[in-house]
């Protein structure tokens, strides 16, 4: 069981581990979310790993969590107000009634750390973060790999559906058969 704990000005050298060296995690940080139009298109990967170091070592709250095995970082999930993300802003998939909720936009699990139950201990610490900072609900897009079929792993850092029912959130709609607008109450 791994322990998850808030990416504070401490935790850069652990979130830049778990987000590695090759993949999808090395190029956007986290930062797709956060960024629209040419503002993400003509940012480069060391920018958007300066960006993150930034949120994670100078931001008024951690905007994430890491999950631990031991003392090895072994996962990363972004949390954050919906605000933060103008990207989830602007999307017509992601129309609610609360838009002042809180959304988890993205999961980390390296590979060999994968199948043994992180994701759902990063979904714990971060709703447990967005209530310790007063959200009253977090919602979430996710992969509906039942009805998705076969889905590459890179295409399931919004989290699958599964570890989202597992957590209490609850489906709100379906913009396509895969992607699913879930939320829960956490205040």
């Amino acid at each position: 069981m791994a322990s998850v704990r808030p990416a504070g000005s401490g935790a850069w050298a652990d979130v830049r581990a778990v987000m590695g060296e090759r993949g999808d995690p090395s190029r956007c940080f986290c930062q797709y979310f956060r960024l629209r139009g040419k503002a993400w298109s003509e940012a480069s990967p060391d920018q958007h790993r300066e960006a993150l170091r930034h949120q994670v070592c100078d931001g008024e709250r951690p905007p994430g969590v890491v999950a631990y095995d031991g003392n090895v970082p072994v996962g990363w999930c972004a949390v954050g107000p919906r605000t933060s993300y103008p990207r989830v802003v602007a999307s017509p998939y992601w129309r609610t009634d609360h838009p002042d909720a809180w959304v988890i936009t993205c999961f980390v699990v390296p590979v060999g750390q994968r199948r043994k139950g992180i994701a759902g201990e990063l979904s714990a610490g971060a709703l447990e973060l967005a209530r310790s900072y007063g959200a009253r609900t977090v919602e979430a897009c996710a992969v509906d790999t039942a009805a998705a079929g076969r889905v590459p792993s890179a295409d399931l850092y919004r989290g699958p559906l599964s570890v989202y029912l597992a957590a209490g959130f609850t489906e709100v709609s379906r913009t396509s058969p895969q992607w699913v607008l879930v939320s829960r109450a956490v205040g």
